[in-house]
C-alpha cells in the first residue's frame, strides 16, 4: 500500500500544477494526502483551496491544521487512508463475487454475520498490510518557521507506524532543492528504524519558490523506479529536470518568487 503525505502551506508557483501531478499519482496506485499549515488572510485562503484540490485529485484526504495539531493529524490521515483503501478494495471484490455493479453493493448491506466477518478481515488487513509512506515536505521560504514542528511530527509518525503489525516504511523528501532544476531532494530512503529520522532539516537551503507539482512527480518517479529496481536492479535517477512545463495546460508558465 503506497501513500504520499504532502506537508505544505499551498501557494505552488513553479511547474506543473499540483492537482495534475496528484492525479497522475492516483493513476499509479498512490494515494496523495495533504496536511496544510496555512496562515491567515488571502494567502491562507488560496493555499487552503489548492490543498483541497491536490487531495481530491490524488484520491486522498486533506486537513488544515496549526503546528500543535500536526503530529496527531499526520497519524490520523495515514491510518484513515489505509482503511479507506482496504474498504474500497473489499467493496470492489464484493461486486465481482456477487456479479453486480450497483453502488448499493457494499459491506454495509451484507447480513450481520457476514458483515462482522468481513469487518474483522478488513481490520486485520489494516494492521498487517505492508505500508509505505513517502513524506514530501515543503521547505520554501514561507514554511521556514514551521519546520521544527514538522520534524517533531515525523518522529511521532514513525513511532505510530512501528506500532502496526505489518511492515511499515517511511521515506522523506523536501522541496525545492538547492539548485534551480532540482525540484525535490531525498532526505531519507525507505526506513523502518526510528533512529534514522534525526535532524533532517538542519542544513537546508531555504528558497522562495514552491514547485509542488514537479516535486510530486519526482516522488511518483521514485516509487516507480524503486518497484522496478527490486527485480531489475535499476538505479533510481531524478527526472525532475525533464518535467518542467512551459505554459501548456496544467503548467505554471512563469516563476513567481
Amino acid at each position: 500500500m503506497r501513500q504520499i503525505l504532502l506537508i505544505t502551506d499551498g501557494c505552488s508557483n513553479v511547474g506543473v500544477q499540483p492537482a495534475v501531478a496528484a492525479a497522475q499519482a492516483r493513476d499509479a496506485g498512490i494515494a496523495v494526502n495533504v496536511v496544510g499549515i496555512v496562515d491567515e488572510g488571502t494567502i491562507g485562503e488560496y493555499g487552503a483551496a489548492e490543498i483541497a484540490d491536490i487531495a481530491r485529485a490524488g484520491g486522498g484526504i486533506s486537513r488544515i491544521v496549526n503546528q500543535r495539531q500536526l503530529a496527531q493529524t499526520m497519524q490520523m490521515m495515514t491510518r484513515k487512508t489505509v482503511v479507506q483503501t482496504i474498504h474500497q478494495a473489499v467493496n470492489h471484490e464484493l461486486k465481482h463475487i456477487l456479479g453486480r455493479e450497483e453502488e448499493s453493493v457494499r459491506v454495509e448491506v451484507l447480513p450481520p454475520e457476514q458483515r462482522a466477518e468481513v469487518v474483522r478481515v478488513m481490520d486485520e488487513m489494516g494492521e498487517e498490510t505492508p505500508l509505505r509512506v513517502a513524506l514530501l515536505i515543503d521547505t520554501s521560504a514561507s514554511m521556514k518557521p514551521k519546520l521544527p514542528a514538522v520534524e517533531e511530527a515525523i518522529h511521532d509518525l514513525m513511532l505510530s507506524l512501528q506500532a502496526r503489525k505489518g511492515k511499515s516504511e517511511l521515506s522523506v523528501f523536501h522541496f525545492p532543492g538547492s539548485h534551480g532544476d532540482e525540484h525535490a531532494v531525498m532526505d531519507m530512503d525507505w526506513a523502518a528504524d526510528m533512529n534514522r529520522v534525526r535532524r533532517l532539516f538542519q542544513r537546508l537551503n531555504i528558497r522562495g519558490t514552491t514547485p509542488t507539482g514537479p516535486a510530486l512527480l519526482h516522488v511518483i518517479d521514485f516509487y516507480q523506479y524503486d518497484s522496478r529496481a527490486r527485480t531489475d536492479n535499476i538505479p533510481y535517477y531524478s527526472s525532475s529536470s525533464n518535467r518542467e512545463g512551459t505554459g501548456t495546460d496544467g503548467v505554471w508558465s512563469d516563476y513567481i518568487v
